[in-house]
């Protein structure tokens, strides 16, 4: 059987124990065992290098050197990794070596709660499969990206909150390998609320088995 962690806490503004619960229930539809923690020392247990699948969903908040050091080798050595907007990509700002593994840090949400449309850059990979570009109502994340990443989904600013970004199309759902592990990021979910959103749902559902270590 496959095996997940999520690690839930930091700002309480992302719902981050109403999002646990939502992955926690995909999780066990799909054949996983589930553990949780609410603590950033869990990224330091030894028995992470063990699991199919880690998910933080932790914003802000720091990270030890112990912590970061533990979960980047276990994601190397083959752990997946997946997650949402805030709670995996504006996470210990300070870590660079997370933001490393990543593949991308939140830098600017210009306008705050906007409308805006998700572009689907890949139709033909499974993750996209069926999904068309579609409008969305969040925060539209600004991010700093890493050029080796796979996009799969972008979005184009149109400038009018801040101009002279106009034009510029940003990675909202992207995947790429970190060692033998693969890591899996959608930037939408501002609140739990937004996993209503069938097209959100069922990327960011696929997204987290894609990332999954198989069994051995």
């Amino acid at each position: 059987m496959r095996s997940a962690l999520i690690v839930y806490g930091g700002w309480e503004g992302h719902d981050p124990e109403e999002c646990a619960a939502i992955y926690r229930r995909w999780l066990h539809e799909d054949g996983f065992s589930v553990r949780m923690a609410t603590e950033t020392s869990a990224f330091a247990d030894p028995s992470i290098h063990e699991l199919s699948l880690i998910v933080p969903i932790f914003t802000m908040s720091k990270i030890a050197k112990e912590e970061v050091e533990n979960l980047t080798a276990a994601v190397r050595g083959g752990v997946g990794l997946a997650g949402h907007h805030g709670g995996m990509s504006d996470a210990f700002r300070e870590a660079v070596d997370y933001q490393f593994m990543v593949g991308g840090q939140w830098v600017a949400h210009p306008g705050n709660i906007i409308d805006y449309t998700v572009d689907v850059a890949k139709p033909d990979d499974p993750i996209m499969a069926g999904i068309k570009s579609f409008p969305y109502t969040s925060e539209q994340y600004y991010m700093h990206v890493d050029p080796a990443i796979e996009v799969l989904a972008t979005t184009t600013f149109t400038g009018e909150h801040a101009p002279w970004i106009e034009g510029v199309v940003m990675p909202v759902v992207w995947k790429h390998r970190y060692g033998q592990g693969r890591v899996f990021h959608n930037t939408l979910g501002h609140r739990a609320k937004e996993f209503e959103n069938s097209n959100m749902a069922t990327i960011m559902r696929r997204g987290i088995n894609w990332a999954a270590r198989e069994e051995a």
